[in-house]
């Protein structure tokens, strides 16, 4: 059973950065696609970046366009979201994800298309 550890959040000022890390550890994803979601208080978990096997294919929610980097380092087991310039309304809890399925070509951005999930890490953006 795959295991996610998220790491790397904290609290941040306004236009600052984070890079968060999510290890995985008990099974191997270097063919596995990979997301990023966040939460807040009574809104649902939505997904800001994710990746597919390769790395070839990203996808990422509008408004962290620009922002926000999704990386994979398949041979630490290990992927990342770089986030540049960041704003209140960045404040969330992100979670980690990655899919069961593997090979698929597109970067997949439903709730529905992962199977293992972080624990979550809280980011913080205040002035």
């Amino acid at each position: 059973q795959v295991q996610l550890v998220e790491s790397g959040g904290g609290l941040v000022q306004i236009g600052g950065s984070l890079r968060l890390s999510c290890a995985a550890s008990g099974g191997t994803l270097d063919r596995n696609g990979l997301g990023w979601f966040r939460q807040t208080p009574g809104k649902e978990r939505e997904c800001v970046a994710a990746i597919n096997w390769t790395g070839r294919a990203t996808y990422y929610k509008d408004s962290v366009k620009g922002r926000f980097t999704i990386s994979r380092d398949d041979a630490k087991n290990t992927f990342y979201l770089q986030m540049n310039t960041l704003t209140p309304e960045d404040t969330a809890v992100y979670y980690c994800a990655a899919a069961s399925r593997t090979g698929a070509l597109r970067a997949m951005r439903n709730l529905d298309d992962y199977d293992y999930w972080g624990q979550g890490t809280q980011v913080t953006v205040s002035s």
